[in-house]
């Protein structure tokens, strides 16, 4: 299944410089390896803001709960889920 996910980063101003750095690179380091796993095919910047559109293709609803709420900076995002499905037009 794919879902196309939007994700706005909201961490607190006042959030430790070391903590924020070692919270960051957690981020990444999980990222990294989905993308390797090809559970999150596309990554795209937004620009101008704190946020990224993804594409997931995963087996289920609860596969892709599972993936965002596994991500380090999940507690500081507002995620935005959209199912998609196969455009009858697209060749």
């Amino acid at each position: 299944m794919l879902f196309h996910v939007r994700m706005d980063v909201h961490l607190p101003p006042d959030l430790d410089p070391d903590a924020r750095a070692t919270l960051l690179a957690r981020e990444r380091a999980r990222a990294v390896e989905l993308q390797q796993s090809g559970a999150w095919p596309e990554l795209w910047r937004i620009v101008g803001e704190y946020a990224n559109i993804s594409i997931f293709d995963v087996e289920s609803n609860d596969d892709l709960h599972d993936i965002l709420s596994s991500l380090p900076l999940f507690p500081y995002l507002r995620i935005q889920v959209t199912p998609l499905a196969q455009h009858p037009s697209k060749i």
